[in-house]
């Protein structure tokens, strides 16, 4: 584990904005998830503590339905992630097709099992206590192999993002 990712100013800075992005932070900059997605922008101001924690951000702009412009603010360790985001995502409105779907719960870390699961019948039964599904940024399929894994960094990261 990356020693910033302990610097307990910036995920205190960062639960500021909202808890749920200090913990997309402390999970990104472990690696538990190559990259994150905040669909929002950020001010520079907020930006800082994702710098201060290692990541590289990234405010792409994308459009709904309405045809409004929207922007999120993705962040990483690996600037191929974020890359392969814009190149993929920039200027396109948002969509949850199947292909989009995939290569967003790549690009996000979620298990492939689980992304073709979502892709095939999202939202199927799989027996998790509604505590757990409602840490993951995921829908886990029945029967994973790795979301128990995953769950376990994501409890240690949310005690971090607690403790601060």
């Amino acid at each position: 584990m990356r020693q910033f990712c302990e610097d307990r100013e910036s995920i205190r800075a960062l639960r500021g904005v909202d808890a749920e992005l200090a913990l997309l932070a402390v999970l990104t900059c472990r690696g538990v998830k190559p990259m994150s997605r905040w669909e929002k922008p950020l001010a520079p101001l907020h930006l800082a503590p994702l710098h201060r924690l290692g990541l590289l951000t990234r405010q792409i702009e994308r459009t709904v339905r309405s045809g409004a412009a929207v922007v999120e603010t993705i962040f990483g360790v690996a600037p191929a992630f974020l890359h392969l985001y814009e190149q993929r995502f920039a200027g396109q409105p948002i969509d949850k097709s199947a292909e989009t779907v995939r290569v967003e719960g790549f690009l996000f870390g979620y298990p492939p099992c689980c992304i073709e699961q979502y892709v095939r019948k999202p939202y199927v039964a799989n027996g998790l206590p509604e505590e757990a599904q409602g840490l993951l940024f995921h829908w886990a399929c029945p029967g994973c192999a790795v979301t128990p894994l995953l769950l376990r960094a994501y409890r240690e990261a949310l005690a971090l993002v607690e403790s601060v």
